[in-house]
């Protein structure tokens, strides 16, 4: 098996047979959402229904072949069905399924590995089975680092779905009613720079990040019991539209908080494991955070997720009984060292840089050639692209969002909704010739778009 192991299924892809959804997909979703309810976005704006993946690709239960752009969001990062990973959770699973946390031989490995690919003294570990359960593993942590109680996150961050992750999130969305009724106590929002839609701006009209800055410290002195324990978010906005904020951030936040004694959560969940061409996305903004949560990629498809804290403070974990029934099984082990070890192998975090970077030129491209582009933002392979029905007042898209989406899911690609911003992230095993078919699908359906609300 050679890193160019997704190719044999990927020739002539897209191939859509019928057009989707088709009445096989049609049937067994009306069946499904007879008892299957809280279904996402994606599903309710295309409900297709898969039946088969593998490497860059997606076969629906009426044949429809298609470019897989989203990874199962953010999921199968290393492409679906990758064999080393396939055989690793095999093999556990029919030596040892379960052992609750007791050490095996493949959890030690993984260990030893995570320590060795982790940036700095992020060193002592837990793991989990969903995102939601590693982001309130670093909450109770940090709270018993710091002894105190209160956290700060931002705007339009996603952090999960239970008490104290959503907590740290945005309460009411679109047609959701409420994550609530009320969020935790002792849980506060801020505003987070968005270079293209900046609160605070310098006299040039650019994003002022020392006014965040600034914001945060009154805040926190006027608005808090000024028991902050930390401050949690992501270092790229995933839910929010893959937004970046501007370089200096991170670096000015991590000294922000060490001035005030407050903890650095940085909530790599959807983010990190080479999504964005580097281990963390953190590490572009060269930070070392007190306490990252990984998933999604960490075990590419298998449900595992991660703590990871920094050495002085291992002792955390102790105290927060912080095992799991599920976490850390060794096929959870063994799909995590799987993963880190076919990125090392592969070569698939400079793949990723370099693709990425082929990808976001032609995009720039698009934006000046498409009116209702707004904006384009990503690194490595986590991109966005924002709709506006001017870009002079950058007023959002939605409808031109929906549309986009689904007339290029209609062509062949399977990617991710949310509103008036597309965003997309296909596996990091890609090359420059499937991305581009990716955006020729993507800018087709932009073209009818445009066509369809009568722009020029």
């Amino acid at each position: 098996m050679g890193k160019n192991w997704w190719k044999s299924d990927a020739s002539g892809i897209p191939a859509i047979r019928i057009e989707p959804p088709g009445p096989k997909s049609e049937a067994m979703h009306r069946k499904t959402i007879n008892h299957m309810r809280g279904l996402s976005g994606q599903v309710k704006l295309f409900p297709v229904c898969f039946d088969r993946g593998y490497g860059i690709t997606l076969t629906d239960v009426d044949g429809n072949k298609y470019l897989d752009f989203s990874s199962g969001i953010y999921v199968t990062s290393l492409g679906h069905c990758h064999p080393k990973i396939t055989e690793a959770v095999s093999r556990w699973a029919g030596r040892l399924m379960n052992a609750h946390d007791f050490t095996t031989p493949v959890k030690e490995a993984l260990m030893e590995k995570m320590a060795d690919v982790l940036p700095g003294d992020l060193s002592a570990f837990q793991l989990y089975s969903d995102g939601s359960s590693a982001v309130e593993a670093g909450i109770r942590a940090a709270r018993a680092i710091t002894g105190k109680h209160e956290f700060l996150s931002c705007f339009r961050d996603f952090h999960g779905k239970t008490m104290a992750a959503v907590s740290c999130a945005q309460m009411a969305r679109g047609d959701v009613l409420s994550y609530g009724p009320f969020r935790a106590p002792g849980f506060y929002m801020l505003p987070r720079p968005n270079p293209y839609r900046p609160l605070f701006t310098t006299a040039d009209g650019t994003v002022d990040t020392d006014r965040y800055l600034q914001f945060y410290d009154e805040f926190i002195r006027e608005g808090t019991a000024g028991n902050a324990a930390a401050f949690v978010l992501e270092p790229v906005q995933g839910w929010g539209g893959s937004i970046f904020p501007p370089d200096d951030f991170f670096p000015k936040l991590r000294s922000f908080c060490d001035q005030r004694e407050i903890l650095l959560i940085d909530d790599e969940v959807l983010a990190g494991m080479g999504r964005t061409g580097t281990w963390l996305a953190a590490d572009h903004y060269g930070v070392v955070p007190d306490i990252v949560t990984l998933g999604k990629s960490f075990g590419n498809g298998f449900p595992v997720t991660a703590i990871a804290v920094r050495e002085e403070y291992a002792p955390a974990l102790d105290q927060i009984s912080a095992s799991s029934s599920y976490g850390g099984n060794p096929m959870a082990c063994a799909a995590a060292l799987a993963s880190i070890e076919v990125i090392e192998q592969e070569n698939l975090l400079e793949n990723a840089a370099r693709v990425g970077d082929w990808l976001m030129k032609r995009m720039l491209a698009m934006k000046e050639a498409h009116p209702i582009i707004g904006n384009v933002t990503g690194k490595g392979m986590l991109f966005g692209i924002e709709l506006v029905t001017d870009k002079q007042t950058k007023t959002p898209f939605d409808e031109a969002g929906k549309l986009v989406y689904q007339k290029a899911f209609k062509k062949g690609l399977a990617w991710i909704p949310a509103g008036h911003i597309l965003r997309m992230s296909p596996p990091i095993i890609m090359d420059e010739h499937y991305a581009g078919l990716g955006l020729d699908i993507i800018e087709e359906a932009i073209d009818e778009t445009e066509q369809a609300f009568g722009y020029p």
